[in-house]
């Protein structure tokens, strides 16, 4: 800390300000106190404590009303907007003569009015920067369809060029990129476009790297655009207006627009001030306002309409003219609250207290060294560092690099961030021409990237050797130095290599700690290995059983996995969503044929009865959940009681045979499991997980010196905690990972590799009640993370023999062949 104030103790925490940041978070946000780093300021920052109860003692001490009325209520109601109004123009220093707010659904509901309003023609063209959000990228469609051009641009520029005199300002350059159009009969040609309307659109702040653009383009583009936009196919092109998407930047540093006067600004008010979300604006000039042409017409924004003629009188006023329905009035009359706290702060004080933690973060990020020398990070859109001439919003983007120069996936960044209660972004945050510009990626990178699948939100995040996307912390007005240390600290604790060191439980070039092959031959010429339980999960993510011996089939264990609970929309329903599923307890009795559930929240017991052609052993396929579920009876009483028992709408599906090549991925959609051969009911990856006692027993040492390290009781774990089919017994901990096939007893089974774990593993069920941590993973992260995945157990696949009718058992022999 004093090392940070000497540096930025002028910047950081409001020393001028009505109260210290400490004060801000010991009194409004004391909710934070709970270990949250929340770090995703520029996705939605979070609303004061304080600003909520304003609302409330508002909403709970004044009637509001719909403001289409002349009731007294309707007209101070009315009041109430127009001053909202005047605060959102007085933020961004418009003149009401000149602009008009428009209050809209959000930043995005601002640029799609924009978009198909504006008066495109086949003379027009729509011109963005690489750097803009999908929802200004969206305008293109309704420029192309109306047959204008549309061209992504890059923006240079410099403190001067020779001869340039040093008070004229920047030199600011439009670089353009191909020109796309839908109009094949169009021709680019250097002659005035005549009365035509061209659009230009740039983020006053890059959302994925923070940096900030030279506002001057405003001024440049409306008034000297021939000359800013000379090489370019548009520089003859007359008439531009200028779109500012200000949803970004406005939370610490608004554009001015008296200084530059933009046709259109949008804006998100949760990014300012975190509440009410779903309310945005269009800032739109008044001359400009004039050209848009609207076709739809509602409720609020016609003087008379005739029902059964063609005939509509709209308003004149520019925000009843494009304000469909009911204004959302009590989001409008929150917001004068939020600006309340943005105003006894001040922007300025926001925008130095913001930015002293993301240089700070910067600098040290890009410090950072593993034990070979090799950098850790690479930080995009971050050359300038000097606090005084700094360009950038309270943004990092950046992306880890491994001591032999691969990628970290920027997944196992989050999950690994998530685990010590740390809140970030990663992906692309839906700006694709800066994600591609910043992380190079071609035209055949991306395209080849869809090809194998990539779409946003998935789990591909280094494909060919190079990241798909990156990860961003961002800073807001009540962020504190000490989120961003921990953020760096668990950087270097997570990903910085120290210099390289043989032993156990030290990390060696990524891999996890193993004993040396002589060792591990010595102590597994005898190892004892033996089964020492199996375990059946009839239904996914509900309690197991365990037995003594049990039929093997060609999906693996008998019935294991074979009914799961989906939700009303089709979504499955697990324990990470569930935690409450754990508390359902199942049994299958061969013998009667029925899967019997028992939970805490029903009275009874559920019996279902399951024909006897299904537990064949020798059985090729399993009937589908119509043929188990009788009627539409039976079918409904089940459902009725699994809805009891989890608290929430749900159904019983049962494995079909037609599902069988298929799991479910991080998304919910359908992907390819990881041995298509492989036939299993509705387990994630495999038939059968295999958890080793004395692996176990060497993570519960573990996580006992972690707890004494810290003055805490770290909870002791039984094997079970895994959710494992088979636990064995004997020879060395993590010898299993070594395992190329194995078998128990008379049968043969194939290693799959290591089980990657998730956060189920943190739910424990302790005398009925649910409980969560951040344990055993967080441990588990320390020492057995390979290529971003945590692993912890044995995935096998069984060598299903048609023709024999096979069983396992306890006690069995475990033979291995190893590597």
């Amino acid at each position: 800390m004093e090392e940070f104030l000497k540096e930025f103790g002028d910047y950081y925490g409001y020393p001028d300000g009505p109260k210290s940041i400490t004060e801000i978070r010991e009194t409004e946000f004391k909710r934070l106190d709970q270990g949250v780093v929340y770090l995703d300021h520029a996705g939605s920052t979070l609303y004061s404590e304080l600003q909520m109860e304003n609302i409330f003692n508002d909403f709970t001490s004044s009637v509001y009303g719909n403001p289409h009325s002349q009731s007294d209520i309707s007209s101070a109601t009315s009041e109430i907007i127009a001053d909202a109004r005047r605060q959102v123009l007085e933020y961004f220093n418009a003149s009401p003569e000149d602009y008009s707010c428009v209050f809209t659904s959000g930043a995005t509901a601002a640029l799609k009015i924009v978009g198909e309003t504006f008066p495109w023609t086949q003379d027009s063209n729509f011109v963005y920067t690489m750097e803009n959000h999908n929802s200004v990228l969206g305008i293109r469609e309704y420029a192309l369809g109306k047959g204008a051009s549309a061209c992504a641009v890059d923006i240079e520029e410099a403190a001067n060029q020779p001869g340039q005199l040093a008070s004229s300002g920047p030199f600011i350059k439009v670089k353009s990129r191909a020109v796309q159009t839908r109009n094949t009969s169009k021709l680019q040609n250097e002659e005035s476009r005549g009365d035509a309307c061209n659009l230009f659109a740039f983020p006053s702040e890059c959302n994925f790297t923070g940096l900030r653009f030279n506002l001057d383009l405003v001024n440049l583009i409306k008034e000297n655009n021939e000359a800013t936009l000379e090489g370019t196919p548009f520089a003859k092109s007359k008439r531009w207006m200028v779109l500012i998407d200000a949803a970004k930047g406005c939370a610490t540093q608004p554009p001015n627009l008296s200084e530059f006067p933009a046709d259109f600004v949008v804006l998100s008010f949760y990014k300012l001030f975190g509440y009410p979300t779903g309310l945005g604006a269009l800032l739109v000039r008044n001359d400009a306002a004039k050209l848009l042409k609207k076709t739809y017409f509602s409720g609020g924004t016609v003087a008379a309409a005739i029902a059964d003629i063609d005939f509509v009188k709209r308003r004149e006023r520019v925000e009843e003219f494009f304000e469909d329905g009911s204004a959302s009035f009590l989001s409008i009359a929150a917001i004068r609250h939020g600006f309340r706290l943005l105003k006894s702060l001040t922007t300025s004080a926001i925008w130095m207290h913001t930015t002293s933690l993301s240089m700070y973060v910067k600098k040290k990020l890009q410090a950072l060294r593993h034990g070979n020398g090799a950098g850790v990070c690479v930080v995009y859109g971050s050359e300038n560092l000097n606090l005084s001439s700094h360009k950038s919003g309270p943004t990092v983007t950046f992306n880890l690099k491994r001591p032999d120069g691969s990628w970290f996936g920027y997944l196992e960044v989050e999950k690994l961030a998530s685990l010590s209660g740390i809140q970030l972004r990663t992906g692309c945050f839906c700006n694709p021409g800066a994600c591609a510009k910043y992380l190079d990626l071609s035209h055949s990178d991306l395209l080849s990237n869809v090809e194998a699948g990539h779409v946003c939100w998935d789990d591909n995040d280094v494909i060919n050797g190079k990241p798909t996307g990156a990860v961003r912390v961002s800073f807001g007005y009540m962020s504190t130095f000490e989120e961003a240390k921990k953020f760096i600290d668990f950087i270097v604790s997570s990903f910085v290599s120290p210099p390289t060191k043989i032993g156990n439980g030290i990390a060696v070039n990524g891999r996890f700690a193993q004993l040396s092959s002589e060792e591990l031959e010595s102590k597994e010429s005898n190892p004892g290995y033996y089964l020492k339980s199996v375990t059946i999960y009839p239904i996914k993510s509900c309690a197991g059983f365990s037995v003594n011996r049990w039929p093997l089939c060609r999906t693996g264990l008998l019935h294991d996995r074979e009914w799961m609970i989906q939700g009303l929309t089709g979504e499955l329903i697990t324990q990470k969503k569930v935690p409450e599923m754990s508390l359902i307890s199942t049994l299958i009795d061969l013998e009667e044929g029925l899967l019997v559930v028992e939970s805490s929240r029903c009275e009874d017991k559920l019996y279902i009865k399951i024909k006897s052609s299904s537990y064949n052993p020798r059985s090729d396929e399993f009937d589908s959940h119509d043929n188990i579920l009788e009627n539409h009876n039976e079918e409904s009483r089940i459902n009725r009681w699994f809805t009891s028992a989890i608290g929430r709408q749900c159904k019983l599906l049962q494995y079909s045979s037609s599902t069988s090549k298929q799991c479910l991925n991080r998304n919910k959609s359908p992907g390819l499991c990881r041995v298509l051969e492989s036939n299993i009911n509705f387990a994630n990856e495999a038939q059968f997980l295999l958890i080793s006692e004395e692996s176990v027993a060497d993570l519960n040492r573990r996580l006992e010196a972690k707890g004494k390290d810290s003055n805490r009781d770290l909870e002791k774990l039984n094997p079970h905690r895994f959710r494992p089919n088979l636990v064995i017994a004997g020879g060395e901990p993590y010898a299993e990972d070594k395992w190329r096939t194995l078998k128990i007893g008379d049968g043969s089974f194939t290693s799959l590799g290591g089980c990657n774990r998730c956060q189920m593993i943190n739910i424990s069920n302790e005398s009925g009640q649910v409980k969560k941590s951040n344990e055993p993973l967080t441990t588990l992260a320390s020492y057995r993370r390979v290529k971003g995945k945590i692993l912890f157990g044995t995935l096998l696949r069984y060598e299903h023999d048609a023709k024999v009718e096979s069983w396992i058992r306890v006690g069995e022999a475990v033979n291995p062949d190893r590597e």
